[in-house]
């Protein structure tokens, strides 16, 4: 068993700009990605990426599937995305979703239809 500090390097925060991944945020393998970049790394590195190249998935099942603490995934994918092997899709920001008074007044409308 290898302790998570290890895999990270004892870091705790993803890449150096330190941008969280939200748990719902889907990432991708980028096809333009250097072949043999994720060689390079580790083997948890090399396990997210094969996740991500059958189809899109979020940290949350990135974690749940490589049977890794969330932390530990996060920092890794932080890797990842330095090195341009995955591209992720961050969740909007609640402040950007439409007003739920707005969605009411179009369910009825619909309904009215």
């Amino acid at each position: 068993m290898v302790r998570p500090y290890a895999m990270t390097g004892g870091r705790t925060s993803p890449g150096p700009s330190g941008d969280g991944f939200d748990l719902i945020a889907l990432v991708d393998v980028d096809p333009q990605a250097p072949p043999d970049a994720a060689a390079a790394l580790g083997p948890e590195h090399r396990l997210l990426a094969e996740l991500c190249r059958t189809e899109t998935q979020s940290v949350a099942e990135l974690a749940a599937g490589a049977d890794l603490p969330v932390g530990v995934v996060r920092v890794l994918l932080g890797d990842l995305l330095e090195l341009g092997c995955v591209t992720v899709s961050r969740p909007v920001p609640p402040a950007q979703l439409p007003d739920e008074r707005v969605l009411r007044e179009v369910i009825a409308g619909l309904r009215a239809l």
